[in-house]
Parts: structure tokens; C-alpha cells; sequence
């Protein structure tokens, strides 16, 4: 699986319509009208978020990992 940072991801997210909510402290949350979801991203410069970590959030997202 192809990692990406938080900060990539937090773009991806963007794309498909998610909004940034607000931030707390180096956690960026975002939401998605009509979802009840809420994705808490970590952004910690350039480091690429760990795999399990991504997963969860392409789930929730339904990012598929082709777009990665």
C-alpha cells in the first residue's frame, strides 16, 4: 500500500468534498454534509501517516487506494 503524508491526504479530502472544520493543535478535522462522520488528521509536517491509520480513514472517506 502507497502512504501519503497528512497533509496530502487532508487534500484528497478536499476534493471529494469534505470541509476543514476546525484545528486542534497539529489535528486538522474535517466533515462531509450528510455524513456523521468526523476524520481527525494528523499533520506533522511532511511524515506520511501510518498504514492502519490510513485505512481507517479511506474507509471512512470511501477513498478507494487507487487514488492515492
Amino acid at each position: 500500500m502507497k502512504t501519503v503524508s497528512g497533509k496530502r491526504f487532508a487534500r484528497l479530502l478536499e476534493e471529494r468534498g469534505w470541509a476543514l472544520r476546525r484545528t486542534s493543535g497539529s489535528h486538522h478535522v474535517y466533515a462531509k454534509e450528510g455524513n456523521p462522520n468526523r476524520i481527525s488528521i494528523p499533520i506533522h509536517g511532511n511524515r506520511d501517516l501510518k498504514r492502519g491509520l490510513l485505512r481507517f480513514f479511506m474507509g471512512i472517506a470511501g477513498i478507494d487506494e487507487s487514488d492515492l
